[in-house]
């Protein structure tokens, strides 16, 4: 066996070892076939010189000679080469996961680490009683936000084959298959990984909202569509085992969504998209439970004189039958005597009317719920636990979690829009320019109703009235329940959101009452994460906005904003803020008797709030969860957490397992945290000061333009966002955090998730001693996570690579690199000095293992995507083949790199 394809596996890792060769074997003999053996002898020897340079510590110089001046074509086929490799590593990983979890469950000595059993267990060891639980679990909420995402392109059809060769893998998992069992999966297999082979990656044509909307719903509807009940069932096995009482479960999860509602910066999102979207959603669901309706038709044949029904049931197929008479006539005379399989049928006539907006349908979910709940009732009344109640309860789980909408749709837009339709009402050019308090003034008459603005003479006031017209038509037509948050982009004072009901009350909403919405701030640069209690007090102050609050329930989300504080001001800085924020936001509300909950926007990238979840809930101020989590989840991130049904399981538990542990056992005050303050406060300063240091130095977006290949991420077709608020040349403040990490991702250099810390360890240990900075280390979870983080994305790093993109940037090269490479080592030697290690990961072997295992592939295409740009950029950037082949590395990097956005 080629020694170089053995890097280091853990010793209880054999089986992983053993699916990596196998595939990669598979990879190898996919490619002879497509193309040639020539080719798969090249690219195992650029494969192994790819090793060589990691193991010998070799300049990249070697390697990149040997990919040098590569036919476009050429390369493009060099690089899916590689990408096929590494998706096999991702999807070995991912079955391993789902080995290492069953073999938990098959051992039953111990249960798997953070899983929803291993939490109870924690809790009861914490002294949490059954009755303290039981008080509890009706106060947790946990809300996955599913965003549209401008670096993550991986078609529906490329998910599907990957989740056939997962399925494949896994149906093996146990060895039990017969040899010609096994050889049929493998066949099913090769089929997959050949016929992704031949589609392309990613559309030529830049996708429009209808096609983010279908690839949501592939997560939502075909994944946790499927394992939302195997959650509720592995809680409730877990609560009778630790507590020795199931409990009656609540509903703990909701689904999110900005996709198709996303209006800031994006002019193809509007009040159609809106629309679309909520009857796309509604459409996709109403399919899935009339499917499921029909499987528990045929699965409940129980016949009269056989099993009892409750008379509720007769009286229900009575009352549908009298509603709709051909739908009861169209029945088989012979089923007639199964009164189950005939309510089933009837409930699937009235799922037919909701769907065509018929008066016969269904009015809302909750009728819907109600008529399984029957069921449900009448099966365990009468012995039919085990004849069909399972079913039934799975599918009264999803209807009471995904309702008639599947997801909330949250909708958001820049304060500066409503601005705009402001100045045009109030006729007032300087309206963007006027104080806050004196705005907000102006505003009450208008927010509370009392009075109504102008017509909207504009573009953009009746773009907005359209908007708030379809909110309304929606409620009007279907309830509430499938509209979230209208959330404010780049908010910066309480008139900001004042503005909000302004402009819905224009619109109609709210006519002789409150506005039906619930609006949130977006708290997105490090200043207004600082002015965030300031602009929440005087917001609870005002009493047009109590009114409306108070018939809201009293309950405020602030969204806090983690992309733009990052790109803003640098990652300890950004982390810091988040944290006080939270901490005083939190103060401001319970002062004026209002329950505050935080929407965390978090990106797949460490510098953009990437990173576990699970850990960042733990590490979270005390009080903050309060037994509700809101989050994003954003593009690669989607696909690694939710893109298997097993995983997107461990997703669940981990999340809402992290919440109970928060919620009902945070962590104890450490009287030591004043003197940790102090030291993330002069951390901060100093982080932030060297981040902006470099960004602001004259040259420096010249710099980043050059030695980054922003140039082909801005031509990209990723998604239908524009990359930039505003103008095409407006800098990197215009820039938005996404395109900003992933180029800097791209080039390998990963500079926006640890430059500036180096100097911000070093300026606190010498205002408070190292040994204070270890202690941090050690003790608190906040320090600790973000230690971790920064070290993920050192170890991903590699600037000797980064250093081949920087010098595409002639003299600018000499005067940015060595700064920024100073950075780096100043940085990993504090990293190792706090944590006490000497190497990057030598505490997460893990981790370690899966950054070696992708870097043979990962290399050689930074490199190619080096030697591409400089020739495209040559040609002035006219070269259509080479840009394809440049697309093709971006894809490829991304996809091995992961948390790139």
């Amino acid at each position: 066996m080629d020694e170089s394809r053995d890097p280091g596996f853990l010793p209880h890792d054999a089986p992983l070892r053993a699916d990596v060769h196998r595939l990669g074997a598979m990879v190898g003999d996919m490619l002879a076939e497509q193309i040639d053996q020539a080719f798969l002898d090249e690219v195992e020897a650029v494969r192994r010189a790819a090793i060589r340079r990691r193991e010998a510590g070799e300049p990249p110089e070697i390697l990149a000679t040997r990919l040098r001046d590569l036919a476009p074509q050429h390369a493009t086929a060099l690089t899916r080469a590689f990408s096929a490799y590494f998706q096999m590593v991702n999807i070995a990983e991912r079955v391993h996961r789902i080995r290492r979890r069953r073999d938990y469950q098959r051992a039953g000595a111990a249960p798997q680490p953070d899983g929803l059993h291993d939490v109870l267990l924690r809790l009861r060891e914490a002294g949490v009683g059954l009755d303290e639980l039981r008080a509890w679990l009706p106060r947790i909420a946990v809300e996955p936000v599913f965003t549209a995402h401008p670096t993550e392109a991986v078609r529906r059809s490329l998910l599907e084959k990957e989740q056939v060769m997962v399925r494949c893998l896994v149906a093996d998992l146990d060895g039990q298959l017969t040899p010609g069992e096994r050889a049929v999966q493998l066949a099913h297999l090769r089929t997959a990984l050949t016929a992704s082979w031949q589609t392309a990656e990613a559309s030529p044509v830049r996708p429009d909202v209808q096609d983010e909307i279908d690839h949501l719903g592939f997560y939502l509807a075909d994944v946790l569509y499927r394992v939302l009940p195997v959650f509720y069932e592995t809680l409730e096995t877990a609560l009778r085992e630790v507590y020795g009482d199931g409990l009656e479960l609540p509903v703990l999860l909701r689904f999110g969504s900005w996709v198709g509602g996303d209006m800031d910066g994006n002019p193809n999102v509007d009040a159609g998209t809106i629309a679309a979207t909520l009857r796309a959603q509604r459409a996709l669901v109403l399919e899935r439970y009339a499917a499921d309706l029909a499987a528990l038709g045929r699965l409940l044949s129980q016949s009269r004189g056989r099993a009892e029904v409750d008379a509720a049931i007769d009286a229900r197929i009575a009352d549908y039958r009298a509603r709709l008479p051909e739908a009861f006539e169209a029945i088989r005379p012979r089923h007639r005597d199964m009164p189950y399989r005939v309510l089933l049928a009837l409930m699937q006539a009235r799922l037919r009317a909701t769907a065509a907006g018929e008066l016969r349908g269904y009015a809302c979910a909750d009728d819907f719920v109600a008529d399984l709940a029957l069921i449900a009732a009448s099966l365990r009344a009468h012995k039919g636990v085990h004849a069909g109640w399972f079913g039934v309860r799975r599918l009264l789980w999803r209807a009471r979690t995904f309702g008639f909408h599947l997801a909330c749709l949250d909708v958001r837009q820049d304060a500066r829009v409503h601005a705009q339709a402001l100045a045009v009402a109030l006729d007032d050019a300087d309206w963007e320019m006027r104080d806050a308090a004196e705005q907000a003034h102006r505003l009450a008459p208008f927010a509370a109703g009392a009075a109504t603005l102008p017509a909207a003479q504009d573009a953009v006031g009746a773009r907005l009235d359209a908007v708030f017209t379809t909110l309304g038509e929606a409620r009007a037509a279907h309830g509430d329940a499938g509209q979230g948050l209208y959330i404010i982009s780049m908010a910066h004072s309480a008139a900001d959101v004042l503005a909000v009901l302004a402009l819905a009350r224009r619109a109609g909403l709210g006519a002789g009452g409150a506005v039906p919405l619930d609006v949130a701030p977006l708290l997105e640069t490090i200043d207004d994460l600082e002015r965030g209690p300031a602009i929440l007090g005087a917001l609870l102050a005002d009493p047009v906005y109590r009114a409306h609050l108070a018939a809201r329930g009293d309950v405020q989300t602030v969204m806090l904003g983690y992309s733009d504080s990052g790109k803003d001001g640098g990652i300890v800085a950004s982390r810091w803020a988040l944290q006080r924020a939270q901490v005083e936001l939190l103060e401001v509300a319970r002062a004026a008797g209002v329950r505050l909950a935080f929407f965390h926007g978090r990106g797949g990238s460490i510098s953009r709030g990437g990173g576990k979840t699970s850990r960042a809930v733990l590490a979270s101020p005390r009080g903050s969860v309060g037994g509700r989590l809101r989050v994003t989840e954003q593009g690669e991130v989607i696909h690694r957490k939710y893109g298997i049904r097993a995983l997107a399981l461990r997703t669940l538990e981990q999340t809402v397992g992290a919440v109970l542990l928060a919620s009902l056992r945070p962590r104890a005050a450490d009287a030591r945290e004043g003197g940790w303050r102090e030291a993330m406060r002069v951390a901060a300063g100093a982080g932030r000061e060297a981040y902006r240091a470099l960004l602001e130095d004259d040259g420096f977006v010249a710099y980043f333009r050059a030695a980054t290949p922003i140039d082909v991420i801005e031509r990209m077709t990723l998604g239908s966002r524009p990359p930039r608020r505003g103008a095409a040349d407006g800098g990197i403040d215009s820039l938005r955090a996404i395109p900003w990490v992933f180029a800097w991702t791209q080039n390998r250099a990963g500079l926006t998730g640890w430059y500036g810390v180096g100097r911000a360890l070093e300026r606190a240990a010498a205002a408070v001693g190292e040994a204070r900075l270890q202690e941090m280390a050690r003790a608190w979870p906040f320090f600790r996570t973000l230690l971790d983080d920064v070290e993920m994305m050192l170890a991903k790093s590699d600037l000797a690579i980064a250093e081949r993109f920087s010098q595409l940037a002639g003299d600018l090269h000499a005067r940015f690199f060595p700064r920024i490479a100073e950075e780096f080592a100043r940085t990993v030697d504090w990293i190792a000095r706090l944590k006490g290690t000497r190497t990057l990961l030598a505490e997460d072997p893990r981790l370690a293992l899966s950054i070696r295992l992708r870097n043979p592939y990962v290399d050689p295409m930074s490199l190619i995507q080096a030697d591409l740009l400089a020739r495209w950029r040559a040609t002035q950037r006219r070269d259509e083949a080479l840009f394809a082949a440049l697309v093709a590395t971006v894809n490829g990097i991304a996809q091995g790199l992961q948390n790139t956005g």
